[in-house]
């Protein structure tokens, strides 16, 4: 090997196809003795980069060849600060491994830099804390001029990383500098705190805490605070820390107005919730941005554990309103949540007739969706109105009968006050929408009581036979024919006839039931003295 090193024409610092030299294949074998025998060499440059443009020194440094980074030093010349493309130095690469006794031969080193950033702004006390390095953060510290805070590209500061990682170590070493910020943000204004608090490390959180300059109320980007951080991720040990702080604010709203119980409540974290509710200046009912409450969101996700928590505390308003001017109750009905209705329900002050930004009642909104369920507990309720209709005048019936739900429409009819005859903004009745719809079970329910009139026309003096004909409903048609109370022949207010619109539309099949009933007048004239067939022709104004 010697006599090969030392041949005539050995280009000692010839670089290979892949970049390396002799002394960097050396140095990242860890071979010493061959190593020793090329820095014998007079023209060898220890300095020369090889392999990923990394230097001897920092290839042996990275692998924690000891022995090797010890001969390197000892060469004159060779430089403990070169970079790498990364621009990582020798010591940034060993501390990134946790080399111990490769960083503690550099460090005694006079000339090396001990906070050197790489590209991303790392120092290899950045390194080491991410990593959770402990020995090899405790010899860094151990230099006087190391800087504890360096941030990186981020913002990020060897204590955030120690404290995002779960590290109680390195946070305890760092802790005890007392040059350490333990407030720094980095660029999403998140302190060590807070990254401790998303990830749950509650070692960290009371190693922090411990500290009296720490500030448990700081803002993220979002202005959520790390109680709001572990409150929305269900993190109860945290949560119980954050609240034994004399000083923190467990009422901080975020940009949207999210409490941290708003979080926990949204979320149906239960153990977060009672522990919240624990502290006696928690208000229950703060409301977000759309001034919906807690209350409002556990109803909305169904969490009954949450309600039945909430509706503990004496001053938590049941009937708080949000921006679309619905309930709790409301949210829970739209939702056909039944656990959370009953709950609210046993609540003496809640009301069951609120109104949304539409004027839709809970039982308009149970009934629209066909929630059966939440239907028959609303029915319960003495103080129900089931008659209450929305702004288009459309009561708990209509919505039921216009969306064919039976089971809900016979809930309804149940009830002895429920009118089968109101009418909406067109003058339509709950039959008049189930005929159009083709709902023949609705229809037929409807049919059973002696109160409903079958020929209640509309606001275009469409009567339900009138409406089923014209959108063909022939199940609807020959449901409300066989009623001897009807009238086939009814006209509207342009004085068409249902055969003149079933001629129209090309119900064949229904015009068929129609001239099948003996009392039909197929030459019934109109306003125009033109008989179903030709009136039809000309199609309705």
């Amino acid at each position: 090997m010697a006599a090969l090193i030392n041949a005539r024409g050995f280009e000692i610092n010839q670089r290979d196809c892949v970049g390396g030299t002799p002394l960097t294949w050396a140095a990242l074998g860890g071979h010493e003795g061959v190593l020793k025998l090329l820095l014998e060499r007079e023209d060898v440059d220890p300095n020369h980069p090889g392999l990923m443009d990394i230097t001897p020194l920092g290839l042996a440094a990275f692998w924690g060849y000891e022995d090797v980074v010890k001969l390197l030093l000892e060469q004159e010349g060779v430089d403990p600060n070169c970079l790498d493309k990364g621009g990582m130095t020798p010591l940034v690469c060993a501390a990134n491994q946790g080399n111990e006794g490769v960083v503690k031969l550099l460090l005694e080193q006079e000339g090396v830099n001990p906070n050197p950033p790489d590209k991303n702004g790392q120092t290899p006390l950045a390194y080491a804390a991410f990593k959770g390095h402990e020995v090899v953060v405790n010899l860094l510290l151990e230099r006087e001029n190391v800087d504890p805070n360096h941030p990186n590209k981020n913002d990020v500061t060897p204590l955030a990383h120690a404290a995002f990682k779960g590290h109680e170590g390195v946070v305890k070493l760092l802790l005890e500098r007392e040059n350490v910020d333990p407030n720094c943000l980095d660029k999403n204004d998140m302190t060590p705190l807070a990254r401790a608090a998303v990830q749950g490390h509650e070692g960290v959180v009371k190693l922090l805490l411990e500290r009296e300059n720490v500030d448990p109320n700081s803002l993220d980007v979002n202005d959520i605070t790390p109680l709001g951080q572990a409150a929305n991720k269900r993190y109860e040990g945290v949560v119980k820390l954050l609240l034994e702080q004399e000083n923190v604010d467990p009422n901080r709203p975020d940009k949207n107005g999210q409490t941290p119980l708003a979080y926990a409540a949204f979320k149906g974290h239960e153990g977060v919730v009672k522990l919240l509710l624990g502290r006696g200046n928690v208000d229950p009912n703060h409301p977000n941005k759309n001034d919906v409450t807690p209350l409002a969101h556990a109803a909305i996700q169904g969490h009954e554990g949450v309600v039945k928590l909430l509706l503990e505390r004496e001053n938590v308003d049941p009937n708080c309103l949000d921006k679309n001017g619905m309930t709790p109750l409301a949210h829970a009905a739209v939702q056909g949540h039944e656990g959370v209705v009953k709950l609210l329900l046993e609540r003496e002050n809640v009301d069951p007739n609120s109104l949304d930004v539409n004027d839709i009642t809970p039982l308009g909104q149970a009934a629209n969706k066909g929630y059966e369920g939440v239907v028959k507990l609303l029915l319960e309720q003495e103080n129900v109105n089931p008659n209450r209709p929305d702004k288009g005048g459309q009561t708990p019936l209509a919505h039921a009968a216009f969306k064919g739900h039976e089971r809900v429409v016979k809930l309804l009819l149940g009830r002895e006050d429920v009118d089968p005859e109101t009418t909406d903004v067109v003058d339509r009745t709950p039959l008049g929408w189930a005929a159009i719809e083709g709902h023949e079970g609705v229809v037929k329910l409807l049919l059973e009581r002696k109160n409903v009139d079958p020929d209640r026309a509309d606001g275009s003096g469409l009567t339900p036979l009138a409406c089923a004909a014209a959108n063909g409903r022939g199940g609807v048609v020959k449901l409300l024919l066989e009623r001897e109370d009807i009238d086939p022949n009814p006209l509207d207010k342009k004085d068409r006839a249902s055969q003149a619109w079933v001629t129209f539309a090309a119900h064949r099949a229904v015009a068929k039931l129609l001239l099948e009933r003996g009392s039909v007048d197929p030459n019934r004239l109109d306003k125009n003295d033109l008989p179903p067939e030709r009136a039809s022709s000309k199609g309705p104004d």
